[in-house]
């Protein structure tokens, strides 16, 4: 009997291990609810903008809207001390411990940024959800206008300094060739014919984070987005650092590198473009 149920979690665990790893970080609507059955631990954050959330949401998921963790100052969207986050984590019910599920309004953007925050401050079971009402639908995810709280707990920081990349750390890429840059942000912006830009910062390569997303917004299989980094000359063998306008979109590619592809030495800029501009720090435009 005793070694029947042995075999009975086995099975369960390397299921749960398939729907759970099968792509990283990214987690499909259908794995998602076998973890909404089974797993206490879950935390589950809806990162969109307020009104979404208050329009409709899964079912005990909690409200942190993406640009909760931004700081006042000169420079917009550059994120808040990790003591600060942690707490904004802790008094809404998340903890380090939790199986942390991210979602936005479909765009992966404002998911994305906060995946990057939490594995930057440490978590390590975070996962994202793509917002398809389709496959929501046919998983059969509960959906709610009812606002949830969560009793308030502590996030211990275990802090990742690599994945954020500084000012200097650009710079020093720059002048050594120590890293591949990458501009995640439209041609026009990279170029800098447009009204909120004026050029890239240098050696940049130009990947739109769109490229790494399908038409309706769900990040691209692994095979694609090498395909995708392969076209530039990309192979992980190098330090990348992302950036963008204010490195929301970055975001977007850091889960595409680190949770689908497995990267390591994947950074994220966070004073990005905006950061660069004030600083007066030299641009290029596209030739």
């Amino acid at each position: 009997m005793k070694s029947i149920k042995l075999i009975i979690l086995l099975l369960f665990s390397l299921q749960a291990g398939t729907y759970l790893y099968g792509q990283g970080g990214v987690i499909s609507a259908a794995n998602f609810m076998k973890l909404y059955k089974t797993d206490k631990n879950i935390c589950i954050i809806d990162a969109g903008k307020t009104k979404d959330y208050t329009a409709f949401h899964i079912k005990k998921s909690i409200s942190i809207p993406y640009n909760t963790f931004n700081k006042a100052g000169d420079i917009p969207a550059l994120i808040k001390t990790p003591a600060a986050m942690a707490k904004i984590f802790g008094d809404k019910g998340v903890s380090n411990n939790c199986t942390i599920v991210l979602y936005d309004g479909g765009s992966q953007k404002y998911s994305s940024r906060v995946y990057w925050i939490l594995k930057y401050l440490g978590a390590k079971n975070v996962y994202i959800l793509h917002k398809n009402m389709a496959a929501w639908r046919k998983a059969k995810i509960p959906i709610t206008s009812a606002p949830f709280h969560k009793k308030s707990t502590q996030f211990k920081v275990n802090l990742q300094p690599q994945l954020h990349a500084t000012k200097q750390a650009v710079e020093q890429a720059i002048k050594n060739h120590s890293a591949i840059i990458i501009d995640a942000r439209k041609a026009e912006e990279h170029a800098g014919t447009t009204k909120y830009s004026i050029g890239h910062i240098p050696n940049a390569i130009n990947i739109n984070y769109t490229d790494f997303l399908t038409p309706t917004g769900a990040f691209k299989s692994k095979e694609a987005i090498l395909q995708i980094l392969k076209n530039h000359g990309i192979n992980g063998s190098k330090p990348i650092i992302l950036y963008c306008q204010t490195s929301i979109r970055a975001a977007v590619e850091f889960v595409a590198l680190t949770a689908i592809l497995k990267w390591n030495h994947v950074s994220v800029y966070d004073g990005a473009y905006v950061e660069w501009y004030y600083n007066d720090l030299p641009l290029n435009k596209r030739k």
